[in-house]
């Protein structure tokens, strides 16, 4: 029973995420904070949130920061940056270290999950899956490590 209580868990975030990548496209806008500068993104997070993610800046890998907003999964507020690539919008949630969703497609869209140093993340969108492990790839290398204090 505990397998697929974890597995309706899972299931239930990853619906949770594309709701909200839905939302932000029927909205004016896709987020809350709009700006291609990592350094007013990430700040903005951070006077909102008790963890903030990096922001990496992908425009060279065609991948341009639009903004952040902050959505609720479960009752947890979570940061969401927004990337664009050509016309397809790309909803990257980060959620705690731990949590884990399969990848997967959710209302036609398309659901890809892997974890870093310090979240989960979870992008979301109308992109083939191909063009999100590439941009699973340039996140992950644009994200510097953290320093240990």
């Amino acid at each position: 029973m505990l397998t697929i209580e974890r597995y309706d868990l899972r299931q239930d975030v990853a619906r949770q995420v594309v709701e909200g990548h839905i939302r932000s496209l029927l909205a004016p806008q896709p987020f809350d904070v709009a700006s291609s500068d990592r350094h007013t993104v990430k700040p903005w997070f951070t006077s909102r949130l008790p963890e903030s993610p990096q922001v990496p800046d992908l425009a060279a890998q065609g991948f341009v920061l639009l903004g952040g907003r902050v959505d609720v999964i479960g009752h947890d507020p979570v940061a969401t940056i927004i990337y664009k690539h050509a016309k397809h919008t790309v909803s990257l949630t980060t959620l705690p270290l731990g949590q884990s969703v399969s990848d997967q497609a959710v209302a036609g869209y398309n659901v890809r999950s892997w974890s870093g140093s310090q979240f989960t993340y979870i992008a979301v969108s109308d992109l083939p899956s191909a063009d999100l492990v590439i941009f699973e790839r340039a996140f992950s290398a644009g994200s510097p490590v953290p320093e240990i204090k």
